[in-house]
């Protein structure tokens, strides 16, 4: 019993956009995976991530739970737009998010409050700037098929605006990551 007390899992926290954005991001995923064997983005739901994926003993999570539901409530539902794709050369793909004063604060928010009260730093990844964004292609996309890829992408149209409700925790499964609990903003 006490071997699996001290498990530790994966976790990270994003947005899973409404429909019609994460069919289409999920068909895109899915595309890329047949067209140009890039299938790691398949293990993950279309999100927007917030903080990065971190390890937590297991048994412990219900302090993250905790934590992001008080963060909820100081938080308002707000609208996001998605506008074409953009690329981190040489293997990523995604949709372009726009950057908004809510997604920002929210992002922060996360960061913050997993530093303060669970003591974990990797909010964001090598502390670049926060882009939001939705991958559909990723870390196995080959650069020379990243070359490919990005000739069909790059001008491809593809605008929408959706409203942001929730935010997620995601867990790993030891296979893919899967929504664990889903967080509701205040209204507008």
């Amino acid at each position: 019993m006490q071997q699996k007390q001290q498990t530790q899992k994966l976790y990270f926290i994003a947005i899973v956009p409404s429909e019609p954005v994460y069919s289409f991001a999920q068909q895109q995923k899915e595309y890329f995976a047949k067209a140009y064997s890039s299938k790691a983005a398949l293990r993950s739901p279309p999100h927007i991530t917030l903080h990065m994926p971190f390890q937590y003993k297991e048994h412990k999570e219900e302090k993250i739970i905790q934590a992001l539901e008080l963060l909820s409530k100081e938080h308002r539902s707000f609208s996001l737009d998605i506008d074409g794709f953009g690329a981190f050369e040489p293997r990523v793909i995604y949709l372009t998010v726009e950057k908004t004063n809510e997604i920002a604060r929210l992002q922060h928010a996360v960061g913050e409050t997993m530093k303060t009260q669970l003591n974990l730093f990797n909010a964001n990844y090598k502390d670049q700037v926060f882009r939001p964004h939705l991958t559909v292609a990723f870390r196995d996309l080959r650069k020379q098929k990243f070359t490919e890829a990005w000739q069909e992408f790059k001008d491809k149209p593809y605008r929408q605006s959706i409203d942001i409700h929730t935010f997620s925790l995601l867990k790993h499964n030891g296979k893919a990551w899967e929504i664990h609990r889903e967080f509701g903003l205040a209204l507008k």
